[in-house]
């Protein structure tokens, strides 16, 4: 009965009305059998309640998240999983002497009746099959971004987070930002005018030279950080950051930053999506690593033009070097970073805001918000609904360039048109015995 009550032995009104709603839905996860409470009522958490918290990869964006959640008051961090047993080690310390218990297998953790939501902060090629896996066992959902690998994983876990009545928050933490959301506000109240282009910059994918391999550590679970992937021996390039520099594992900046970026594009713009999307760039001769140099992606939409800039244009049209996002219409011209809004002309960025305008609450935090989420059964900012098409968007770059050719889009089907070989990029074979 662990977690089930409190301190004066008295039954948790949460856990009541789970206990209560309890179903007899049973699915299966890998090896593992699992209960499913399958009424989403029955998990609601009240204002009131604490909420139980499991972490599912604990490394540098793990740690980071790891380390907010100890600081929330209505929270209890109860459960930490990670491949690595040194990664597991630093994040228990974090904990302190609360009574946190420790896995390397995340269905173990996914058992656990006092975990009510989770955070996943995995390489890209779990985030799929651990967050349909905490859907179908009755976990809200707090994921990094990119939300998936592909596309079809994108379609297949916003399946599972409707049928069993889930909480998703795709961690795209800039949604939460105050300026950001005023950049927004701007554009969709008309304040640029009609906007026909936007576009989005960050620098050069990495460079590495030859890595050979080597045995794993003997705190690593290879075999289990692999997971779905292809088999290989393992390097040092692999684990525990640069594996996003691998198509088996990430995409690149395409995906990694491309997420942040196209996401607050698609938000100012209305949430159109893209019908055709053509790309070209360049390998480095010599590195170790998939992704390539440099890469510009030009995406057309119904009404405007998305260009993504690998590195960022010479000369920049407005704002800085490093990353941003252009909207560019025909009254003028706003750019966003973390660094704040720059505007042309300048005074537009003081632009009041009348009551038929385009008006967006404000927000603690991202997480915050997932947390209120939780307890109210509403759908935060960036819901999975809205996290796969911020998803998808960035990885139809990457096929677009790794193909070589100008692709068109069915966003009602999400599928390309007339292309049987683009279709098959948008799903991948899973080692055996991970599915999805």
């Amino acid at each position: 009965m662990e977690g089930e009550r409190k301190k004066d032995g008295k039954l948790t009104r949460r856990r009541f009305f789970a206990l209560v709603g309890k179903s007899a839905a049973t699915f299966t996860l890998g090896s593992a059998l699992f209960v499913s409470e399958n009424s989403s009522s029955a998990q609601k958490v009240s204002p009131n309640d604490r909420i139980g918290v499991g972490f599912i990869g604990v490394g540098g964006m793990g740690r980071g998240h790891l380390g907010w959640f100890l600081g929330q008051p209505d929270c209890d961090v109860v459960a930490l999983c990670d491949v690595d047993e040194r990664m597991l080690a630093e994040a228990k310390r974090m904990c302190g002497n609360r009574p946190v218990e420790v896995y390397k297998d995340y269905r173990k953790l996914l058992e656990r009746k006092d975990v009510d939501v989770v955070v996943i902060a995995t390489p890209d090629h779990w985030h799929a099959i651990i967050a349909i896996h905490a859907a179908q066992a009755g976990k809200d959902i707090y994921c990094e971004k990119p939300m998936t690998h592909t596309i079809e994983e994108g379609r297949q876990l916003v399946n599972a987070v409707r049928r069993y009545g889930r909480v998703f928050q795709l961690g795209t933490q800039q949604r939460a930002a105050d300026h950001f959301r005023r950049a927004v506000e701007l554009v969709r109240s008309g304040k640029l005018g009609k906007v026909k282009l936007c576009r989005c910059w960050i620098g050069f994918n990495p460079h590495s030279g030859y890595v050979p391999e080597q045995q794993p550590p003997k705190e690593l679970d290879w075999d289990m950080w692999l997971g779905p992937a292809s088999w290989r021996p393992y390097r040092p390039c692999y684990h525990p950051f640069n594996w996003r520099w691998f198509w088996d594992f990430g995409g690149g900046l395409m995906t990694d930053w491309g997420v942040h970026l196209i996401d607050i594009i698609l938000w100012g713009m209305g949430d159109e999506l893209p019908v055709t999307i053509e790309a070209k760039g360049r390998y480095y001769a010599d590195s170790f690593y998939d992704v390539p140099q440099w890469m510009e992606v030009v995406y057309e939409f119904p009404s405007y033009t998305l260009i993504w800039h690998q590195p960022p244009p010479n000369p920049l049209p407005l704002g800085r070097p490093g990353h941003g996002m252009y909207f560019e219409g025909d009254r003028g011209r706003l750019f966003v970073d973390r660094g704040g809004i720059v505007t042309d002309p300048p005074d537009l960025i003081h632009e009041t805001l009348g009551p038929n305008d385009f008006h967006l609450p404000r927000v603690p935090s991202h997480q915050r918000e997932f947390l209120e989420c939780v307890k109210t059964r509403q759908q935060p900012t960036c819901d999975v609904e809205v996290g796969h098409r911020s998803t998808y968007v960035s990885i139809l770059g990457n096929i677009a360039f790794r193909l070589g050719r100008k692709l068109r889009w069915d966003a009602q089907k999400e599928q390309f048109v007339g292309d049987e070989e683009a279709n098959r990029w948008l799903t991948k074979p899973y080692r055996k015995p991970w599915t999805i």
